[in-house]
């Protein structure tokens, strides 16, 4: 019986992946399949949490020194392309000073993707929108340690 329903689920997972490949990109199928920088910081220097318009909501979490990136984690509750695009803004956040970093927009990921159907689009934008609530958050503490430090003197 066991057998039987595994050999069941497997060939339902592949009928499902075969079924996305006929929409989205290989890269996207990998970072579904298997994304990058997924999981939660313990103590992050940056930490953004936007919910999007269909109901699914990012977290991203920075770890950086010296305003540069050196580790992005992300974690979501939403579809295949939300966990994508949440995948492709870490690792294109990864290695970048503060600056770069806000230049990672909804057409940047899109483009590093290889595209979303034009439904799945805004998942690229909720990616994009927490990075950047991420790295103000960044910036806001910072400025907020400084006007501290200043305050003393």
């Amino acid at each position: 019986m066991s057998v039987d329903f595994d050999k069941a689920m497997d060939e339902i997972q592949a009928s499902i992946i075969e079924d996305a490949r006929k929409v989205y990109s290989e890269r996207v199928i990998e970072r579904w399949l298997s994304p990058t920088h997924m999981g939660e910081m313990e103590k992050p220097q940056g930490y953004g949490k936007v919910k999007g318009p269909c109901g699914d909501t990012v977290k991203v979490f920075l770890d950086i020194h010296n305003d540069k990136i050196i580790d992005a984690q992300f974690i979501t509750d939403g579809c295949m392309t939300t966990i994508a695009a949440g995948s492709m803004a870490c690792e294109l956040a990864i290695g970048k000073n503060i600056k770069d970093a806000f230049k990672i927009s909804k057409e940047v990921i899109l483009k590093n993707l290889d595209g979303l159907p034009e439904e799945s689009t805004h998942c690229a934008l909720l990616a994009s929108n927490t990075l950047k609530e991420a790295l103000t958050d960044y910036l806001t503490s910072k400025d907020e340690i400084w006007r501290r430090l200043y305050k003393k003197q």
